[in-house]
């Protein structure tokens, strides 16, 4: 048999990042995937041994720039569980709320780009990007930020959420609801959406469990895991939580999983706002010693918009010794080969669209 090879990437950062694909082809038929990566290394693990504890976060922000605040939040965590302070019950509440923004903007995102990527639907593009234009705004009302947030402190927020917050955000939630239906409506009865999507780059459940992704595309191919749920952080376990799962394991599920995740978010964060406890909620000073703190070692995970993010310290008084972090975004790219195998050349792009990475976190 006769392959042909084709090189695809590397793209620019403007576009998914800078990843090249080395691809086998019979006719249009892809019998084998190399992920060539590393175009966007910088070494933050290492960078952050010689940076005090809250020098690190805009270098944190800057891993998934499509969703900075969960990154942020999980580093502060990790450091937080690592010197054993607590954070304020009202924080909490603060950060869910953040973080459940932060992840119907992440979808929104992607929504966008899937729908410019497959070659159709410009007006779902637009409309995603105009939606998530709101939610950036009600984050920055909240942070003072449009895009890189740095608003998680040790034990608390830089800031407290402003007056008017609740009413802002629940009358664009309220916008929002009633939009998803419409998305749905319009991108599900476009025929060349569904021909690329229904019944293409299938995982199954048990190949997703061996190949250990993560979020979405693990939740789509039938596996009800979300961190959220069986290992709550915060106040996930006082609010009526349920994570969205689907069986078929195509891109069609993993797109109708993150749709249901953005009418989740909106559903968490009215509960939060309307739950939420008065109080302080502004955390410790920047600069920090804490000298009972050598090597100590802190494990945290997160469910992140892109799946489950994990952070590795070992803990000196005023930095890290050791900083390791399980990017979900690597895990999910490194299933592309075998999700990929018999597609056509023109559906890898749908594959890759779904699998939603961000380069600057899967080289780090």
């Amino acid at each position: 048999m006769a392959l042909t090879r084709i090189n695809i990437g590397p793209v620019h950062p403007s576009t998914h990042g800078v990843l090249r694909l080395v691809v086998d082809l019979d006719g249009d038929t892809v019998v084998d995937v190399d992920t060539r990566i590393g175009f966007l290394h910088r070494g933050v693990e290492k960078l952050v041994e010689n940076r005090k504890y809250m020098q690190c976060p805009p270098y944190m922000e800057k891993l998934d720039y499509a969703a900075p605040l969960s990154v942020d939040e999980l580093f502060v965590a990790t450091v937080e569980k690592a010197l054993g302070i607590e954070v304020k019950e009202r924080a909490q509440y603060i950060r869910v709320v953040l973080l459940e923004l932060q992840r119907i903007a992440s979808h929104l995102l992607w929504l966008g780009t899937t729908c410019n990527d497959l070659g159709q639907l410009t007006t779902g593009f637009m409309w995603a990007f105009m939606d998530r234009d709101l939610v950036l705004r009600l984050l920055e009302e909240a942070t003072g930020s449009r895009m890189f947030y740095v608003n998680m402190r040790l034990g608390g927020l830089v800031r407290d959420l402003p007056a008017g917050f609740e009413e802002h955000a629940n009358e664009l939630l309220d916008y929002l609801e009633k939009r998803l239906p419409r998305y749905e409506r319009f991108i599900e009865k476009n025929p060349v959406f569904i021909e690329r999507m229904r019944g293409v780059g299938i995982l199954s459940k048990e190949d997703a469990l061996d190949l250990g992704v993560t979020g979405q595309i693990l939740r789509a191919s039938g596996v009800d895991y979300d961190v959220r749920k069986d290992n709550p952080y915060y106040v996930y376990n006082k609010l009526h939580f349920s994570s969205k799962h689907a069986v078929s394991g195509d891109n069609f599920a993993r797109y109708k999983v993150r749709m249901l995740e953005i009418g989740e978010s909106i559903r968490l964060v009215r509960e939060a706002l309307r739950t939420m406890p008065e109080g302080d909620a502004l955390g410790m000073p920047v600069k920090l010693v804490m000298p009972n703190a050598k090597n100590r070692i802190a494990i945290v995970s997160r469910e992140a918009p892109r799946g489950e993010e994990l952070m590795y310290l070992v803990a000196d008084p005023q930095s890290a010794y050791r900083l390791s972090i399980r990017a979900p975004t690597f895990i999910n790219l490194a299933a592309l080969r075998h999700i990929a195998r018999g597609c056509r050349i023109a559906d890898l792009f749908a594959i890759t669209s779904t699998l939603d990475f961000i380069m600057a976190d899967v080289d780090r």
